[in-house]
Order: C-alpha cells, then sequence, then structure tokens
C-alpha cells in the first residue's frame, strides 16, 4: 500500500531547509573563526572553521538527501 504524499506546504519547508543548509554552516562556521580570532588576536582561525563549517554542511545535506532518498522522496 503506498504512503499519502506530504502537504505541499511540507515539502517546501524541506527543500528550502536543504537549500538554506549549505550557505548558513558555511557562515556560521566562518563566524567562529572570526570571533576566535578577535579573542585570540590571530588572523588565521577563519579559514580552518570556514572549511568545517562546510564540511559539516555538506555531511548534513548527504544525511538529508539520503533519507529522503531511503523514504521514496515522498
Amino acid at each position: 500500500m503506498a504512503e499519502p504524499k506530504q502537504p505541499w506546504s511540507t515539502q517546501v519547508g524541506q527543500y528550502l531547509s536543504m537549500a538554506l543548509l549549505l550557505p548558513v554552516s558555511t557562515f556560521v562556521g566562518y563566524v567562529i573563526g572570526y570571533l576566535l580570532d578577535r579573542v585570540a588576536g590571530t588572523s588565521f582561525l577563519k579559514i580552518p572553521f570556514l572549511i568545517l563549517g562546510t564540511a559539516a554542511g555538506f555531511v548534513q545535506l548527504y544525511r538529508l538527501l539520503s533519507r529522503d532518498t531511503r523514504d521514496g522522496g515522498s
């Protein structure tokens, strides 16, 4: 028996969160690195935290997409 499709608004919310996930996680990583640079008086922490934020965004995006495809995409 086929499962009922999710409402349109739920699907829009899920795909909007996927679209915003990578830029937001990258920005948060950069801000954390920037703030740590200000506190520590350095200038190199922005880049590693930018990379960590981007990697975290990709990992979470992969998890969401794999869950979506496992559930049949509905």
